[in-house]
């Protein structure tokens, strides 16, 4: 098939910023590279990352791309704004779509893929003869979704990354047969016990006889890191219970140091001898920095669609605490993780959870086995095969 996929418009392809949705649209694109199943066209923003990397040598992916931060664009942006208005998504999305749905005109496609982005749909005229997939990550398209029945309309096929959100789908349509769920995938050999790490605790404060928890990605409310620190507070009596918290509020953001933060950090003062925030890690890196932790905390006070990062810790076999929200119930099992309600005093039963584990190494021990059992499953390739099949 010739295929054309629409990117959410915030980073690019290849992934050189980071973002799941983008390193599952790679890992996708990576399989397609050395089968040669389809000729696959991505539109996306530009970035000065992507100018010498190597997946633009590829003889069916090509990569084609939006500039967005130049003065002239940035003031073609505005002339946008005005002549627009807002749009259905914000106006800097709404300029990428425009300009890459300009570039895709005269061009014939036997699909179209919209990643993470339903509201496309809504300025697309479709050929006929050419179909139109929607791939969804978030709980973007239901029916409190603006102009949901117009949008599920259009769609051939619906791809979700959860029954969760296939489920939130079927609000507009009970009797749904477009949508099909593809849980995600990670490489399980890159996150695996097995590797050999170059960072060692002590480079981070850490000794060998601590208990390390480990929380990975965007630092911000809805992760549940203001509650897990909360929960921290609570462990005073616990001096070798250490935290380690990996990511930035926004992506590889390094630069800057958000309110949120910087509240944490605050709120953290008590314990703050037993707190590591390394700031954003390349994503290559993280198994590293996760066989440092002796536990993985998920505690996410949203429904998180289906969070790679339980797939990761799985993976490295570290026993999970986590929240029954969203599509995490999808990724264990209670033989492998502690699933948590959030609400009124989840800080104390995180606590609580936390102290059990810590307590019970013959438990951490069987929790670890069974995860890694698990794990298996959860590997790119089955994930690219599944994406692939649910597009053909």
């Amino acid at each position: 098939m010739r295929i054309a996929i629409f990117t959410s418009g915030i980073l690019p392809l290849p992934a050189v910023r980071g973002g799941a949705v983008e390193t599952l649209l790679d890992d996708c694109l990576r399989y397609n590279d050395t089968r040669l199943h389809h000729d696959i066209t991505v539109y996306s923003i530009a970035d000065e990352k992507t100018a010498s990397h190597p997946a633009l040598q590829s003889a069916c992916n090509h990569y084609r791309y939006i500039e967005t931060k130049s003065l002239w664009s940035k003031a073609e942006k505005r002339f946008y704004r005005w002549l627009y208005g807002e749009g259905y998504y914000h106006y800097t999305i709404e300029y990428y779509f425009r300009k890459a749905w300009h570039m895709a005109q005269g061009k014939q496609y036997d699909l179209i893929l919209i990643d993470n982005r339903p509201g496309y749909a809504l300025r697309m005229n479709v050929p006929k003869e050419t179909r139109l997939a929607i791939y969804l990550h978030n709980d973007i398209l239901n029916d409190h979704t603006p102009k949901h029945e117009t949008i599920y309309a259009k769609a051939d096929r619906i791809i979700t990354v959860s029954q969760y959100i296939a489920n939130r789908v079927k609000t507009i349509n009970a009797d749904d047969k477009k949508t099909v769920v593809v849980h995600n995938g990670i490489d399980t050999e890159a996150f695996s016990p097995r590797i050999i790490s170059h960072v060692s605790r002590a480079q981070l404060g850490l000794s060998e006889e601590d208990f390390v928890m480990v929380f990975s990605g965007r630092v911000n409310a809805e992760k549940g890191v203001a509650e897990l620190i909360e929960a921290m507070n609570r462990l005073q009596d616990m001096p070798d219970i250490k935290l380690l918290i990996i990511g930035s509020p926004f992506y590889g953001d390094t630069a800057n140091e958000d309110d949120f933060v910087k509240k944490l950090k605050e709120k953290a003062a008590k314990v703050k001898d037993r707190i590591r925030f390394t700031g954003f890690i390349p994503y290559a890196e993280m198994p590293q920095y996760l066989k440092l932790a002796d536990v993985a905390v998920v505690p996410s006070q949203w429904n998180d669609p289906f969070p790679t990062t339980v797939l990761e810790a799985q993976a490295m076999g570290l026993p999970i605490i986590a929240t029954r929200r969203g599509g995490i119930p999808e990724e264990v099992t209670s033989e492998g993780a502690i699933l948590l309600d959030t609400g009124l005093m989840f800080a104390c039963r995180l606590a609580e959870a936390v102290t059990l584990l810590y307590q019970s190494p013959a438990r951490r021990a069987a929790m670890s086995k069974a995860l890694l059992a698990r794990s298996t499953y959860y590997n790119r390739q089955r994930y690219a095969e599944d994406f692939f099949k649910a597009l053909e």
